[in-house]
């Protein structure tokens, strides 16, 4: 079977033929960038919230801002998108099948992510008739649980978990390889001069988190025990009051 139609390979072509529709979407939909913004804000303290334990700790530190960073946050992805799109075929032919695995999961992690967010920003304007792009300090924790129940989307949110798992299992992996390790830092003059900035810097930085872990199975293992309490929860119809750290210690 030739690298290119490897299942890892179309895995991560439709990814990325799914992420630039979706650009495109978000692009055009009227206020719904300051709308996602708002909502991405809003997650990602929770999100620090709920591992500030980690963050507490040295070994994890790097990790967990890659997570809220990277893998979910505030930022523009689309120049890394658009990167990956472009050295697709040489990535195809150079990168393990875990690490092509790896890439494709984060390409569908903030895909997915988005259209979640793009579904309860709708449910916030056209349910509750609230803007949070132009009222964010409107968004409390009662609030967020309703409209987030009323998606009525539980497979695709246990999916996004499973996403994050799986994404920070393959890194895992991958960091494990030195040969893997040292060619993504060989590459970054080369890449930096033909363009690649953006998604070189990626890669390094996630390279560098999970190697700096020396192994992340505790650390995912509390993600997905967390992840899905809060997602239980929230469908239960009486959420947790506190989602933060000190909640699972």
């Amino acid at each position: 079977m030739k690298k290119e139609k490897s299942p890892g390979a179309l895995r991560f072509l439709d990814h990325l033929e799914r992420a630039k529709k979706l650009r495109r979407q978000v692009i055009t939909g009227e206020g719904l960038t300051a709308q996602q913004h708002a909502l991405s804000t809003w997650q990602t303290k929770r999100l620090a919230s709920t591992y500030d334990d980690f963050a507490a700790q040295r070994r994890y530190q790097s990790a967990l801002e890659f997570f809220l960073t990277d893998l979910y946050g505030t930022k523009d992805f689309a120049q890394r998108d658009a990167d990956i799109e472009r050295v697709y075929p040489i990535m195809v032919r150079v990168l393990s099948e875990n690490a092509l695995q790896s890439m494709s999961l984060a390409v569908e992690l903030h895909a997915l992510s988005q259209e979640l967010d793009s579904e309860l920003t709708e449910i916030l304007r056209r349910v509750y008739d609230i803007d949070i792009g132009e009222r964010p300090e409107l968004l409390d924790q009662q609030l967020y649980a309703k409209a987030y129940r009323q998606c009525d989307n539980y497979a695709l949110r246990s999916r996004q978990i499973e996403l994050i798992c799986e994404t920070g299992r393959l890194l895992d992996e991958v960091v494990r390889h030195p040969v893997i390790y040292m060619t993504a830092k060989l590459a970054r003059a080369p890449a930096h001069a033909a363009g690649f900035g953006e998604l070189q810097d990626f890669i390094e930085r996630g390279f560098r988190s999970f190697r700096t872990m020396k192994g992340a199975g505790d650390f995912l293992a509390a993600v997905k025990l967390r992840e899905f309490h809060i997602l239980n929860q929230v469908y239960s119809g009486d959420p947790l009051t506190d989602w933060s750290a000190a909640y699972f210690s």
